[in-house]
């Protein structure tokens, strides 16, 4: 058989045993941002939202415009637009962002917003009124059904995992979401990741199964 042949199917073989062994998961932390609908990216631009530059999921990208979070006590500038449009506006916080804002705001994964305070959004041309879709999201683990096949969980899964690193610390209730669209990753914010020493290498590990009652390590 022709040598280089035999390379690219070694190569291809490691490739996959590779992927089939790999027992860790990326984590990527998720700053503050705004989803918002088509008629509201009118009110606040003008316009469409304009595509900036692609994020690590498939699908999902920053946009060119910026806004600011006007709270009850509290304001935050040049908060990121993601895109594409929803059929609802929804604004993603922090804990620490909730309080400088003056907003009592829920933890909730994205897309539930029903009962989530309101806040006021601003650009330089424009301002919307929500009358709700403030959240705190709810870390969460992207994967494909690949992926959870071979971790061994199902859609909509509550699992713990350890995160490594300078504070290392287990996650509980982390939510699993499955899609063919997602690149594996965990997803936590910035208050998460700065209370565990989170750095771009981060990674966790699935350290119990869902619907534990204790996650051990």
């Amino acid at each position: 058989m022709d040598e280089k042949l035999v390379e690219l199917i070694m190569g291809e073989l490691k490739k996959k045993l590779g992927e089939e062994v790999k027992t860790t998961i990326p984590v990527e932390l998720s700053a503050k941002h705004v989803h918002l609908s088509e008629a509201d990216s009118l009110a606040l631009f003008g316009g469409p939202l304009t595509y900036k530059r692609e994020l690590s999921q498939p699908g999902q990208f920053l946009c060119d415009q910026r806004v600011r979070l006007i709270g009850p006590k509290g304001v935050i500038d040049n908060v990121a637009v993601l895109g594409p449009a929803r059929s609802e506006s929804q604004v993603e916080v922090s804990i620490s962002d909730s309080r400088a804002l003056g907003l009592k705001v829920p933890i909730r994964q994205s897309g539930d917003i029903a009962g989530t305070p309101g806040i006021v959004l601003a650009s330089s041309t424009g301002i919307v009124g929500l009358e709700q879709g403030v959240i705190v999201a709810g870390r969460h683990i992207h994967m494909s059904p690949g992926d959870a096949e071979r971790f061994g969980v199902k859609d909509k899964d509550l699992v713990c995992v350890n995160m490594t690193g300078t504070r290392p610390v287990v996650f509980r209730d982390v939510l699993i979401r499955v899609s063919s669209d997602f690149n594996l990753a965990m997803h936590i914010d910035f208050d998460e990741g700065n209370g565990s020493g989170w750095t771009p290498a981060s990674e966790c590990t699935i350290v119990k199964q869902p619907q534990a009652e204790f996650c051990g390590v």
